[in-house]
């Protein structure tokens, strides 16, 4: 058998993980990356089902047998969607899940929300506010005190606005509204067209298998095809629609500043390299004297980092 060439130095294992995907790094104490990659997503939601349990523990396992063959972690820091607070039961669940799979003590895991890693990949706590958008939608602040402060993120049900979920969601909202007035109406439409193509099937009964049946991170996905509408097609609908996704995305980094102050904004997420129109919503939505950075952050990285030093 093999032995990876970092089977005999102290590593941390740091997972950024969502509704989507989950990144995966290894890194040394000095900071050195010395391996990632991305699996299946991972939330807390998950815990909710029995299918969801059976996903996360699957995924757990592809996860596991990734990272062992690059080298084994002594600790792990993972932000992981849909866990509120690290003490909480999601978080215990998710910390024996980890555990069970890569052979360590649940003592060396930690786990957390996905938020926490991504605002440290930014900004040290009290400098700026974080505006996160992939399949959901969360404007976030440490403060000072090391505490978590949020706007958003509360979920598919109750928020989310300028998530790929929302997107998805509203746009098959307007599709099916304009069924319902002039069946076949949808043969005319480019969003349309695109939205029924990647859910293989024209008819209602699909698509509500797909809304109400399917993991929140497939229905996020949904999102490409939208933005494939816009910039392909030059779909008005669509285009109206990614730039209201960056209006609602703005509202909550707004509800930040009004609570604590003007601050510099950075803008992060799948959703927001969906199309440069949510970037414009988004700057038109914030007062015009916002530090607003639009870019790639790379949170896995910073809790492989965290987790190598601790």
């Amino acid at each position: 058998m093999s032995v990876s060439p970092y089977s005999t130095t102290a590593l941390g294992l740091g997972l950024d993980a969502g509704g989507t995907q989950t990144r995966w790094a290894l890194a040394r104490a000095d900071g050195q990356i010395l391996a990632e990659g991305q699996v299946a997503g991972l939330s807390g939601l998950q815990l909710a089902s029995s299918a969801g349990r059976v996903s996360l523990a699957l995924t757990s396992q592809v996860l596991a047998s990734a990272v062992l063959a690059r080298g084994r972690p002594r600790g792990i820091y993972a932000g992981i969607t849909g866990v509120g607070e690290s003490d909480g039961p999601a978080a215990a669940q998710l910390r024996e899940l980890l555990s069970q799979a890569l052979g360590l003590a649940p003592a060396a895991i930690f786990v957390g929300s996905d938020m926490d890693i991504a605002y440290r990949s930014a900004f040290a706590p009290g400098q700026g506010y974080l505006l996160y958008a992939g399949t959901g939608a969360i404007a976030a602040f440490i403060d000072e005190g090391g505490r978590m402060q949020r706007a958003g993120g509360r979920g598919p049900l109750l928020g989310d606005e300028g998530g790929g979920f929302w997107i998805a969601r509203e746009a098959l909202a307007q599709v099916w509204r304009r069924e319902d007035e002039a069946p076949g109406a949808w043969q005319d439409s480019a969003l349309a067209r695109r939205l029924f193509e990647a859910l293989g099937d024209s008819d209602w009964a699909r698509s509500r298998a797909f809304v109400y049946g399917g993991e929140r991170g497939e229905m996020g996905r949904l999102a490409l095809a939208v933005a494939a509408a816009a910039e392909q097609d030059g779909d008005a609908q669509a285009r109206a629609l990614l730039y209201r996704a960056g209006q609602e995305l703005a509202r909550l980094a707004l509800a930040l500043i009004r609570r604590y102050g003007a601050r510099p904004v950075v803008a992060a997420g799948r959703a927001l390299q969906l199309h440069p129109l949510l970037g414009e919503g988004l700057r038109a939505g914030l007062p015009g004297d916002t530090s607003l950075t639009i870019t790639h952050l790379q949170p896995h990285l910073t809790a492989a980092q965290l987790a190598a030093r601790s």
